[in-house]
């Protein structure tokens, strides 16, 4: 504008400067300066003295007078001339959005006319996407730069398409508007979406409502999002295939579930499978159908009839609006097998069945898918003995069982494995009378005593203090095993309790009857402690017999006890043939010796003192008269025999 108002003043100036020279004494843009300067210097010399001031040729130039022109702008016409003048340029700011058109192509750029002072250039790679570019179309480019280093104008169409991108992805966020991008390429975590020409992130969680891992199977499709987050300080946002689906299914699911009616058939695609049940599509709705509800019959697992992606008819059991949870049933589309069952199944008819439950107080046979019946313990077997259904049965077995009662309406059945077989102890006493013998399996062992089977349903116990004549156990176990094998005597048949009382060392005489004499009272043995506490030890004999010694007879001379795995000399102090009893000492032995040296003193004192008095009888008898020498060897002798006395006291 300056220049433009430099440019008005010369020309005014060369147009008017005849007008104007009489009124301003100053030189012309005609006349030379060498001719101007002496009149201006004749005119200004008295000033001058005057005033010190000096004044050069142009400093009273009206630059805003065209001398060449006689015409005068006034002030309103000079300021609407300038806006005209400005008007006649775009006035753009960096970062501003235009329109312009192409007005040339070159191989590299494309050049673009804004209505600015100078053209812009883009880069041709910014067009790819418009194959048929020509000169006269008009495209949209961002102002960078009004004037960049080298004075050009630097506009760009990406830049452009990015900012309307931008500005239309912000509103569909707002609005929730289906969008349509192309997925470009791969990325960590998801992948990257073109939409409206900028990228967006799809994560890959939002990529199905199904887990996905192949990525690359999504590369170069086009498909249908929804704008889920957006980031406003750097230009990011984030979309979701994931969001239209589950609206599609909610859509789905809230007319389903209008529709929805108990004892409704519906048909579905197993989608999931776990262990309580599977999950089934019902077509944008999901439900479970329980694994009790899938067949009559047990079963330990869903998978044992229904497979992953299978088509089933299933009928509608319980829904709930507010949770969207639907309870679905498989067995209910056919009939209880109990309202079918054959005719020929009847109280007193023999049924197979597999164990498919086993509880301490028996177990349940599977006649048909559905129709169940309890084997009680007490119909597994005809013997008396208890018998754990846990270690008897295991599932999967099958057994042939006799159906005792049978209950429709109640759908129980009660079965008996043991009526398949004749009663063993209708014949008891023929095949097992009183003093048999035989051989039986230990079954059970209890602290008083061992159950041995001696044939299916045929069983009886050993008491503990029938096992052995000479040893006392503190527990069957330590004798025998279950599941071995022993030699047993019939005591005694209750046919009508059906109990068999049963002998171990009956097999053999009781050696008690011949020991009586080897250990006889006052014996002596060497035995080894085995036991010992506050009460005694027990003593392990010779013959495999067992004594016991009380505690004050296990002292030593020394003032010390006989210990336990300690092997020392015992007396037999007591022998009870029926109570099967020893009594032994240690103490009592050493107590004899001392004993029996102090009786051997005695009788060695009394001797000598017999023999004395026998002397002195015979001398008195041979002497008639006493004299005093005699009287003197009495008294000696009478001395002796005192003092003889004193010693054997």
């Amino acid at each position: 504008m300056q220049l433009f108002n430099k440019q008005l003043n010369a020309d005014a100036q060369e147009n008017g400067g005849a007008e104007a020279a009489p009124e301003v004494t100053t030189a012309t843009t005609n006349a030379p300066v060498a001719e101007a300067a002496p009149v201006a210097e004749a005119a200004a010399a008295p000033v001058a003295v005057a005033e010190p001031v000096i004044e050069t040729a142009h400093d009273d130039f009206d630059w805003s007078i065209d001398k060449r022109n006689v015409s005068h702008y006034a002030e309103t016409e000079r300021m609407k001339y300038d806006k005209v003048y400005d008007d006649t340029f775009v006035q753009i700011n960096d970062g501003e959005i235009v329109r312009g058109g192409v007005v040339a192509l070159t191989k590299t750029d494309v050049v673009v006319n804004i209505g600015f002072k100078s053209d812009g250039l883009v880069s041709l790679n910014e067009f790819r996407d418009v194959p048929g570019l020509k000169i006269g179309d008009e495209v949209e480019v961002m102002v960078v730069e009004k004037e960049d280093r080298s004075g050009n104008l630097h506009l760009s169409r990406k830049s452009a398409r990015i900012y309307r991108a931008w500005e239309r992805i912000v509103e569909v966020h707002k609005t929730g508007e289906v969008i349509t991008g192309t997925v470009t390429s791969k990325t960590k975590g998801g992948l990257i979406v073109d939409v409206f020409g900028m990228e967006t992130f799809l994560p890959g969680s939002q990529i199905d409502v199904k887990p996905v891992t192949d990525y690359d199977q999504f590369v170069g499709k086009t498909m249908e999002f929804k704008v889920v987050k957006i980031n406003e300080t750097i230009k990011n946002a984030v979309v979701s295939h994931k969001a239209l689906i589950e609206s599609d299914i909610e859509a789905q699911r809230a007319e389903i579930m209008s529709k929805l009616e108990k004892g409704q058939v519906l048909e579905g695609v197993v989608k999931n499978i776990t262990d309580f049940g599977a999950f089934m599509d019902l077509g944008g709705l999901d439900g479970l159908l329980y694994i009790t509800d899938i067949s009559w019959g047990r079963i330990s697992h869903p998978s044992e009839v229904v497979k992953m992606d299978q088509k089933l008819q299933v009928v509608v059991l319980d829904f709930d609006d507010d949770k969207k949870r639907i309870s679905l049933g498989l067995k209910q589309l056919t009939p209880h097998p109990w309202d079918v069952l054959p005719e020929g199944l009847a109280e007193g008819s023999v049924v197979k069945g597999k164990v498919v439950n086993i509880e301490d107080y028996g177990a349940f046979l599977e006649i048909q898918p559905g129709v169940e019946g309890l084997v009680h313990v007490s119909e597994i077997t005809w013997a008396n003995t208890p018998i754990n259904a846990k270690e008897f049965f295991k599932l999967g077995d099958e057994y042939e069982a006799k159906v005792v009662t049978l209950d429709k309406d109640a759908r129980k059945m009660s079965l008996s494995i043991k009526q398949m077989s004749q009663d063993p102890w209708n014949t008891i006493e023929t095949k097992f009378p009183e003093g048999s013998k035989h051989k039986g399996l230990v079954k059970n062992i209890t602290p008083y005593g061992v159950f041995v089977e001696l044939e299916p349903g045929i069983g009886g116990m050993i008491h503990i203090s029938d096992l052995s004549w000479l040893k006392r156990f503190n527990h069957p176990t330590d004798y025998t095993k279950v599941g071995e094998q022993i030699d047993i005597i019939i005591l005694s048949i209750d046919k009508e309790n059906r109990k068999l009382q049963l002998g171990h060392k009956q097999l053999e005489e009781d050696p008690w009857n011949t020991l009586e004499d080897t250990f006889a009272i006052g014996t002596i043995h060497e035995g080894t402690v085995t036991r010992k506490d506050d009460k005694g030890a027990l003593v392990q004999l010779q013959y495999g017999l067992e004594g016991f010694a009380p505690n004050r007879h296990l002292n030593k001379e020394d003032g010390k006890q006989v210990q336990a795995d300690e092997t020392a000399q015992f007396m037999v102090i007591e022998f009870d043939r029926n109570e099967k009893r020893i009594v032994l000492s240690h103490a009592r032995i050493w107590e004899q010796h001392v004993a029996e040296a102090v009786a051997a003193e005695k009788k060695e004192a009394k001797a000598e003192s017999d023999n004395t008095k026998k002397a002195v009888k015979n001398i008195q008898a041979k002497v008639e008269k006493a004299t005093l020498g005699d009287l003197g060897a009495l008294a000696e002798i009478k001395a002796k025999l005192q003092e003889g006395e004193g010693d054997a006291k």
